[in-house]
């Protein structure tokens, strides 16, 4: 593929397991990390219009299937992970880390503490309105950025996105490239004090130092219409696997942690195939015991291997 004034990096046939916290994955048609939003909007516009494009992140919430991705696979890296503060509004690029973004308001006694513990980047943060701590993306979103499938730069809002539990409206074949976030005043002692005592419970109930994906499937009580979610319910998706007896099950090298049932890890040579495998023998043992059906959280995209 000849791409006229490329400035980042456009590499073919890239595997993309190293690229996922999982470690699995097959290969891209094409991996491209832009220089800038100049240099994406550039490729964009001129990649033909029946070509796939997957706007990728730190692959923290991401299975990419053994066969790979039949797509421009982008991923944005140094050019777009620049973090902005003025008064109570912070502009983060779209590969910023949620514990950056975190970290660094807290320093101007911003509260926005409840991105400290979530794994990954602003750009998937926004993508599926993530939140813990009975915060979410949505209380404290205003605006954000984006390159069209064609290549135009947009401010899209709120309204645009449709804020609902761990999902929004996001633009078809778009790629988010900042969000602009508000946090309430606040002491920057007291916010470090309380984003470190969160971190300390993160580890001793999460498999934290496994190779996993973070939550497997959504909490099965709790929607609303205003995108109000159910960490503060009751219902969660770790009991409803407890007790249909599936904590610690494996398939292969993919098992649910024995520490956090909701947690799937790569135990050791765990497939994409092993892992999904996995993830429906939980959901089918979850309906069976309980009527419910999980939702996944984790993202699966690609392509099963051939036989």
């Amino acid at each position: 593929m000849i791409i006229e004034g490329l400035r980042g990096k456009l590499t073919a046939n890239r595997d993309l397991s190293g690229l996922t916290w999982l470690r699995v994955g097959g290969q891209a048609d094409y991996l491209f990390q832009p220089a800038d939003i100049a240099d994406l909007q550039l490729v964009l516009r001129q990649l033909p219009a029946d070509v796939e494009i997957f706007p990728m992140g730190v692959g923290s919430n991401l299975i990419v299937r053994d066969g790979g991705l039949r797509a421009v696979v982008i991923r944005l890296g140094r050019g777009f992970n620049g973090i902005e503060i003025e008064g109570d509004q912070i502009t983060a690029g779209a590969a910023a880390l949620d514990a950056h973004v975190a970290k660094r308001a807290a320093d101007a006694g911003l509260d926005l503490s409840f991105l400290r513990t979530i794994p990954g980047s602003i750009g998937g943060a926004v993508r599926m309105n993530a939140g813990c701590y009975g915060s979410y993306i949505a209380d404290v979103f205003v605006s954000a950025q984006i390159v069209t499938r064609t290549g135009e730069l947009l401010e899209i809002t709120a309204r645009d996105l449709q804020f609902q539990y761990r999902q929004t409206a996001f633009p078809a074949g778009a790629v988010l490239v900042s969000a602009t976030l508000r946090g309430t005043q606040a002491d920057p002692k007291n916010l470090h004090d309380r984003m470190a005592e969160q971190l300390k419970k993160r580890d001793e109930s999460q498999p934290t130092k496994e190779r996993s994906a973070g939550s497997t499937f959504r909490n099965p009580a709790g929607f609303s219409s205003t995108g109000r979610a159910d960490d503060v319910q009751d219902l969660k998706a770790w009991k409803v696997i407890d007790d249909a007896g599936m904590r610690g099950a494996r398939v292969g090298g993919a098992q649910m942690s024995e520490k956090h049932s909701n947690f799937m890890i790569n135990a050791g040579g765990a497939s994409a195939a092993d892992l999904e495998s996995l993830g429906e023998k939980v959901r089918k043992k979850v309906y069976a015991n309980s009527g419910i059906t999980l939702e996944w959280e984790i993202m699966r995209v690609g392509e099963p291997l051939s036989d």
